[in-house]
């Protein structure tokens, strides 16, 4: 029999009824639970003199515990100790749960404890796991059905848990704006959207010391350059940003979500009358998405756009044959790329 040993405990043996050393062993055992054959580690207590295996009613408990832990791992289920951790990140109670939920009062307790959740339970629980503004969605509709103090603790709990999420949240949204540009290689430059080397891109031009006075105007129309640039030259843009024709020039599909994403040195300052968004970034740093030939391209467009005021970059701009032939506020389509000025 393969059984590892866990420890020894002096005691009278249930088995031989005499008191000696019992082991208490983990045995590999093999189980059909709802049609699935399942392998766990299963407790026994161990009588040598009787060559036996042996349970009392608690090991009995812990192994029925387990073979259905081991079950739902294998089905991909969450686990009662997953269960467990979701309460625990909302600091909400069992019965409170199943409150938010419309479950009856006992249901995530039986799932913590004996019982397997069916699928449709499963999802449910993993969305909430998953998704900070749901939950609070839930708390907000539900808010009668819980006391004032659970109310309190589990939006506090949530809302953290939402603000840590928030650049999941933009990166979704922005995404979704671009989804209808997919199938069109002239509108993205034969690129899908990488808002990883968007960040990076916009972090590159806001840590180089060649590049003066760095504002948001002057940002989109290099990152317009660099993409247009990439093109021409490797016949597929770096970001797989899609760009407008607007008054001040090329300007990417939602522009001002991009700015907020994680890891962009945006800053907003006064500069008199209005509030400005600035972009600077100090010391060494690392572009872990961004290719060689990549940095190549911007540093071409660094070195011909980076000591360029604001307006001598728009005007600039302006000249480009992307630029006027491209209705206003219409996509600038990839094709212009071929006739840059760089």
């Amino acid at each position: 029999m393969n059984m590892h040993i866990m420890r020894k405990e002096l005691k009278k043996c249930a088995c031989c009824m005499e008191e000696h050393e019992v082991q208490m062993v983990q045995v590999k055992e093999e189980a059909t639970l709802k049609g699935r054959k399942i392998t766990y580690d299963a407790s026994y207590m161990y009588c040598d003199k009787a060559d036996e295996l042996y349970t009392d009613e608690t090991q009995m408990r812990e192994n029925d515990f387990r073979l259905k832990e081991a079950y739902r791992s294998a089905e991909g289920l969450l686990t009662a100790e997953e269960i467990q951790a979701i309460r625990g990140k909302y600091g909400i109670t069992q019965g409170d749960l199943c409150a938010l939920l419309g479950w009856g009062g006992k249901t995530i307790t039986r799932y913590e404890s004996h019982q397997v959740q069916d699928r449709a339970h499963d999802t449910i629980l993993r969305k909430i796991d998953q998704d900070p503004e749901w939950f609070l969605e839930l708390l907000s509709e539900y808010k009668k059905d819980i006391s004032e103090g659970t109310y309190r603790r589990c939006l506090k709990y949530a809302t953290l848990l939402y603000e840590a999420d928030k650049d999941v949240y933009i990166r979704k949204a922005i995404e979704a704006s671009y989804a209808r540009f997919r199938e069109n290689e002239q509108l993205h430059g034969n690129t899908s959207l990488s808002l990883d080397k968007v960040v990076d891109v916009i972090r590159y031009f806001a840590s180089s010391s060649k590049v003066a006075n760095l504002y948001k105007v002057k940002l989109m129309k290099l990152m317009w350059y660099a993409d247009s640039l990439a093109y021409k030259k490797r016949g597929k843009a770096i970001t797989g940003l899609v760009y407008q024709a607007l008054p001040m020039g090329a300007v990417p599909v939602e522009h001002n979500s991009i700015i907020t994403l994680k890891n962009v040195p945006c800053e907003e300052v006064d500069v008199g009358e209005f509030n400005a968004f600035r972009f600077k970034l100090n010391g060494k740093q690392k572009f872990l998405f961004l290719q060689d030939d990549e940095k190549e391209i911007l540093d071409i467009v660094i070195k011909k756009f980076g000591k360029m005021t604001k307006s001598e970059i728009v005007s600039f701009m302006h000249e480009e044959q992307a630029y006027k032939e491209t209705v206003p506020g219409d996509v600038i389509p990839f094709k212009y790329a071929g006739n840059l000025q760089i």
